[in-house]
């Protein structure tokens, strides 16, 4: 429930409270301060409470960016101010204030909204003014002002805007004049029906499974049916946040099953396609997860990076600067896009190629346009990271400590080292020089005890490298280097093993363990820290993990370890599942204001 306290006498002819009540407010007037402080004790503390000019003259959609957003607890526009139930005080605090400064008689509601705004942007930080760009949202002082707001109302088409900026404002090539042309028109049709993003996010899930279905039939009408599937699903995949900014109806929910459902739609999709290529006798099960491997490792890159420098102090570089003079030339910008195939270019691209082609050819044009990519993004980063003078912060070194999925062994071994310094490349180099003893064995030597000694060798290089904070210019390499060993080891010994079901199975597992990671990541980004201590501890950690499946490959048959890796598969899938879905749907999960990834 909302409520908005209207102050100061009603404008004969306004249609600001016939506006706030479509915006879903209870609509009351208060003729002045006190009486508005009066008001506002009556409001539950629950509910969201918005004082609001009576003289405001202004677009709807003004009042709505303003006075509805529900991802922030104080947000302002010119002549109006909301709180929601945890800044209540705040606001009721300065409201009180603003009361007694006229010595215990009525203070004048001119402007109150605004002095309200004033004070609470000192006394509680900062309130969210959201840009409003040709929108019009003011208080005028004089009839003459007044007609002149009016007029500059009269001139700009609220609907056009609110359509307009529906749609995000940094987006890819594909996605831009192939799909938000008309989506932005499938969310406002989706909103007068009352339909919510999370029931399109769904809707998309739903859609890119049926792909998926399509593809594993093998059939050349299931390729394209699949193929003409997949864009209908990025169409939705489209619709759902442009609904979301449209009708401002976020939630902590939806902004999870938006990330997930993302990497599910498209890993799920490889696996149907590689269904489908094994009904024609064709087995690429290995390209296939080596397809989601290199896609995983390429967003832990991005979001490691951007861990590393969300908050770093003296953050600029020669080649940052480079890139902002290249960002003003046109068609840099969208080549630059368009260069790292994100998710509209990319899913063009496999829709395409699946109608089109086989399973096999649309793997290997994949691998090598995500290689190209990875290859681009992973150069940039580094330039950027060497040429910076940054200093990465306390934060900065627990989120790459938490993306690193270090488990038991590793703090075991680093418990009770003393303090040194170390070289500022250690990290990193470690963690390569590990994954490469570790990937290398399994690619010489496969499933024997010589690979298990090169496992406990690795599990000694990730603990080096954790072993002090990650605050080092290429720290932020770490994780990914963890990754790429991980995965890439299943993937080896899957393959070695040569037995039916152990490349399904080895797809299977890796696909539980990235769901794990991808969690970690968005719970970072909320606020929140990294997943529970016992999570980590019952999916052993990453080098705990490697090591289990080192030792299951000697001690089993290949028949067996594909039975190992199955069950491994399912009890890791079932932990992570239900832990990330009680954090994500409790009361008291942050929200992740996530506007879609780059890759």
């Amino acid at each position: 429930m909302s409520t908005a306290i209207v102050t100061g006498q009603p404008v004969p002819g306004s249609s600001l409270e016939s506006d706030l009540r479509s915006l879903g407010f209870d609509v009351r007037v208060a003729a002045d301060a006190s009486e508005a402080e009066t008001l506002l004790a009556t409001v539950p503390a629950s509910h969201r409470v918005a004082l609001v000019d009576a003289r405001f003259v202004g677009h709807p959609h003004a009042l709505r960016l303003g006075l509805t957003d529900p991802r922030f607890p104080l947000a302002a526009v010119p002549g109006a101010v909301t709180a929601q139930a945890t800044a209540r005080q705040a606001l009721s605090r300065a409201l009180t204030r603003e009361t007694t400064a006229g010595g215990g008689t009525a203070v004048a509601v001119d402007s109150l909204p605004d002095r309200l705004v004033t004070a609470l942007d000192a006394d509680y930080g900062e309130v969210h003014r959201p840009e409003l760009g040709s929108l019009v949202a003011t208080v005028p002082a004089d009839p003459q002002t007044r007609n002149e707001a009016r007029q500059a109302v009269a001139a700009v088409d609220d609907e056009a805007v609110r359509l307009r900026s529906a749609v995000k404002s940094r987006d890819g090539f594909f996605t831009t004049y192939c799909i938000s042309p008309y989506s932005r028109y499938i969310a406002r049709w989706c909103a007068r029906r009352g339909l919510t993003p999370n029931q399109v996010t769904t809707a998309s899930l739903l859609t890119a499974l049926i792909a998926a279905a399509s593809a594993a039939t093998g059939t050349r009408a299931g390729f394209v049916a699949a193929g003409v599937l997949l864009i209908a699903s990025f169409v939705l995949d489209c619709t759902d946040g442009q609904l979301a900014r449209y009708s401002l109806q976020y939630s902590t929910l939806g902004a999870w099953l938006d990330a997930t459902f993302d990497r599910a739609k498209e890993y799920a999709y490889y696996a149907g396609l590689a269904l489908g290529a094994a009904r024609g006798g064709d087995d690429v099960w290995a390209l296939a997860l080596g397809a989601m491997i290199l896609q995983t490792c390429r967003h832990v890159v991005d979001f490691s990076f951007n861990e590393a420098n969300h908050d770093a102090t003296a953050n600029t570089s020669p080649t940052a600067a480079l890139s902002g003079r290249l960002d003003s030339v046109g068609w840099t910008v969208w080549l630059r896009r368009m260069i790292v195939l994100p998710i509209g270019e990319r899913w063009a691209m496999i829709a395409v190629l699946t109608a089109a082609t086989t399973p096999r050819i649309t793997f290997y044009v994949l691998l090598i346009g995500c290689a190209l990519a990875a290859t681009y993004t992973t150069a940039g980063r580094v330039l950027r990271s060497v040429t910076r003078k940054a200093r990465r912060t306390d934060r900065a070194a627990q989120a790459l400590a938490d993306l690193t999925d270090s488990g038991p062994l590793t703090r075991l071994l680093t418990r009770g080292r003393p303090g040194k310094v170390r070289l500022t490349v250690l990290a990193p180099l470690c963690a390569a020089l590990g994954a490469v003893v570790l990937v290398g064995s399994a690619a010489l030597f496969g499933a024997s005890w010589t690979f298990v000694v090169a496992a406990g060798l690795y599990v000694l290089f990730s603990a080096e490298a954790v072993e002090r904070p990650l605050k080092g210019a290429l720290d932020w390499l770490v994780p990914p280097f963890f990754r790429a060993a991980e995965y890439s080891t299943v993937l080896i010994l899957a393959a070695k093993a040569d037995v039916p079901g152990a490349l399904p199975a080895a797809f299977g597992l890796v696909a539980a363990v990235a769901y794990h990671h991808y969690d970690t990541v968005y719970r970072i980004r909320g606020g929140a820290g990294a997943p529970p201590a016992w999570l980590v501890c019952a999916t052993g950690g990453q080098e705990g993990r490697v090591l289990l499946v080192a030792v299951l490959a000697a001690l089993l048959t290949a028949s067996q370890f594909t039975v190992a890796l199955t069950v491994l598969a399912v009890v890791i899938a079932l932990l992570v599942l239900a832990e990330s879905i009680r954090f994500w749907v409790s009361a008291g999960a942050p929200a992740v204001h996530d506007e879609g990834e780059t890759a």
